[in-house]
């Protein structure tokens, strides 16, 4: 049995492009003499569609493009994700469903039964679990047809009552197909690939498994779909962060037509979320994913160019380097916005970073337009001392001429901050915290120089003289970060545990970090959650990003 698994980069909502692409890859298939065609889940529609899945006229969409989808499985079977509505006069409107057409029908309804509701998942708010399970006969063969969580409940702790693999089982099925939108982190490459191998071992079924790919605003969906044979010898891989269409041969005895990629005998001693940050931990797969975020973030919403501000500092060079490769060093614009307190090589360096990279640049000075702030407001401000207040008119003015910029020419503004600023409130609303898109706001600092080491790999793009000083944001005399933060590589590590790793203070304290410290960072963390909750979507690429999948109360008491 031939199978294709078509790996895909759909646009949410975008009914015609999708049904378009699906049909595309079912007619290469079907000219290929594939007997299946593997899509990912809610393909049809784009996953995650969030509440668009209440307008009925959006339901109706995803039947439509079924049904186009449908007359197209003649000689084929497809397999493709979209949502079903749900007939019962009980529970949720909707089903999440994997449709199995053949000869122009539907043969074959699959409802996905474990729905997650945690990090950037929230299911259950829109969907029924499913109630039943059948497997699907075709060519002889009995198909275990699963959606995504629903193979991810075995282990010591499984969050769910119910395994849907074990009601599959019992009517001894020859294969297991899996339609998938599993998001990227840094620490998930191994840990998805052991869960869907440990189902291979407990149920010695080979296994198809399709996970979509491509960039949903804050959401990184990186593909690398697989199949392992019965044996769990992973037999084949699609590429990461690249759109695919791979077919594999199935034979009777469950082995699979192609060279074993990894034999069985591999254990990784890989886990879901490491015990402490490792900042160059997969940095090539974290450059790749951004820079896919950015460009599917410009492509979908129709952009085309970018403008970012342009300091001189590590976190804007990264910034703008991505953006290069992302979208083309002729789509980005960087602005030099010296002050009086910048310094020489500040300018330098950004001048050489944008030559070294080909993109256009301009220096606006912004000390006449500091001085005017300062002029009007000094008969309210009367001899007060210079305070935090005149530091961030500097990065307002900065903000302020980004976005004239911006909205005079078209440009998106791509914001600067870092995770380890961003989680501890060392920034400006309306001003460095401006923008359209978080590029670095999932990335500590400690990430964004592995980043930076990443990018001049072959040779040298950021200056190294950026790499190589000593952070400041430059709004005082002699400023630097260690003035109002701990030294990076401590605060970075603290960050981790807290956020990623969701441990306590107590739990933290006995790590070995200074207990004043623990509690200082901490209360930094939550009493600044009112900036972070106006800022822009955040590029995720850690198990535990700012945004949807982390909900804090703004007004909590907890650790404040």
């Amino acid at each position: 049995m031939k199978i294709f698994l078509a790996q895909q980069n759909y646009h949410i909502g975008n009914f015609e492009s999708n049904t378009q692409k699906i049909i595309a890859a079912i007619e290469t298939a079907k000219a290929q003499g594939g007997d299946i065609i593997v899509f990912s889940e809610l393909s049809v529609c784009g996953y995650p569609p969030r509440d668009f899945l209440e307008f009925d006229d959006f339901i109706d969409s995803c039947n439509a493009s079924i049904e186009r989808i449908q007359s197209h499985a003649d000689s084929i079977a497809v397999i493709v994700g979209a949502p079903d509505r749900n007939n019962a006069k009980v529970g949720k409107p909707l089903f999440n469903a994997a449709y199995f057409l053949y000869n122009k029908k539907v043969i074959g309804i699959a409802h996905k039964t474990l729905l997650p509701t945690y990090d950037i998942f929230d299911e259950y708010r829109y969907f029924e679990p499913a109630f039943e399970w059948n497997v699907i006969e075709f060519k002889g063969k009995k198909i275990a047809l699963t959606i995504c969580e629903d193979i991810w409940n075995l282990g010591n702790n499984p969050l769910y009552r119910i395994c849907p693999m074990d009601k599959l089982m019992e009517q001894q099925p020859d294969l297991m197909i899996n339609i998938s939108a599993s998001p990227f982190d840094y620490t998930h490459d191994e840990d998805r690939k052991a869960t869907i191998k440990d189902n291979v071992v407990k149920y010695q079924l080979p296994m198809f498994y399709c996970n979509g790919v491509g960039s949903q605003t804050e959401v990184i969906f990186d593909g690398a779909s697989m199949v392992f044979d019965k044996h769990a010898n992973l037999c084949g891989q699609l590429p990461m962060f690249e759109e695919a269409l791979q077919s594999f041969t199935l034979q009777d005895d469950g082995s699979i037509d192609a060279p074993i990629i990894e034999p069985s005998i591999r254990v990784s001693d890989e886990a879901l979320t490491p015990s402490s940050l490792k900042e160059e931990k997969n940095i090539d797969q974290v450059h790749d994913a951004i820079v896919m975020g950015i460009r599917d973030y410009f492509a979908k919403m129709g952009f085309s160019k970018a403008i970012i501000g342009s300091s001189g500092g590590i976190d804007s060079a990264v910034t703008i380097a991505l953006a290069c490769t992302a979208l083309g060093a002729a789509n980005v614009r960087a602005i030099l916005m010296p002050s009086q307190y910048s310094s020489g090589h500040s300018v330098e360096d950004a001048v050489t970073l944008s030559t070294n990279l080909g993109n256009p640049y301009d220096i606006i000075a912004i000390k006449n337009i500091y001085d005017v702030f300062l002029s009007e407001l000094k008969p309210i401000f009367n001899d007060l001392p210079f305070s935090v207040a005149e530091e961030n008119i500097q990065s307002r003015s900065r903000g302020n001429l980004l976005m004239a910029i911006a909205n005079k020419f078209g440009y998106i503004l791509l914001n600067t901050s870092n995770k380890s600023e961003l989680a501890t409130g060392y920034g400006t609303l309306y001003g460095d915290m401006a923008g359209g898109i978080g590029v670095l706001g999932d990335c500590y600092k400690l990430q964004v120089y592995a980043l930076a080491n990443y990018i001049n790999r072959d040779k040298i793009i950021i200056p190294n003289n950026i790499i190589s000083k000593v952070p400041s944001a430059e709004l005082r005399p002699g400023q630097k970060d260690s003035d109002s933060l701990p030294d990076y590589e401590v605060l970075d590590k603290l960050l981790f545990q807290y956020i990623e790793r969701r441990l306590g203070p107590k739990e933290i304290k006995v790590q070995g970090f200074d207990a004043a410290l623990v509690d200082r960072v901490l209360k930094m963390v939550n009493v600044n959650e009112y900036k972070r909750n106006q800022f822009c979507p955040i590029i995720r690429i850690s198990p535990k990003a700012f945004g949807v999948g982390r909900r804090m109360p703004i007004v909590g008491k907890y650790l404040s």
